[in-house]
């Protein structure tokens, strides 16, 4: 379980890229690279880490169900990820 601090961080990350998406295309398109290095560092996108919603595990994260594949392989084996079940052949 990742600590409280890093998901936080995660999570304020998230909120200043949001806030500031639409400001900072429109400062591409216009070429204003000096206005565009004045925003917040941790507004930009390339920042963003993504980490499991549940545990905040950085590693094995899979983008379709948004956690981890510890986290993903135990959900799965008790049932609680709709429309996916154990595989054997």
């Amino acid at each position: 379980m990742a600590r409280e601090s890093l998901k936080a961080r995660e999570r304020k990350r998230e909120r200043l890229v949001a806030k500031y998406a639409k400001k900072r295309a429109e400062l591409k398109a216009a070429g204003d690279f000096e206005a565009l290095d004045k925003l917040p560092k941790n507004s930009s996108p390339v920042r963003l880490h993504n980490r499991c919603k549940l545990t905040g595990r950085p590693k094995g994260y899979m983008r379709k169900f948004g956690i981890n594949r510890v986290t993903f392989r135990e959900m799965a084996s008790a049932g609680k990820i709709p429309g996916v079940t154990k595989s054997s052949w």
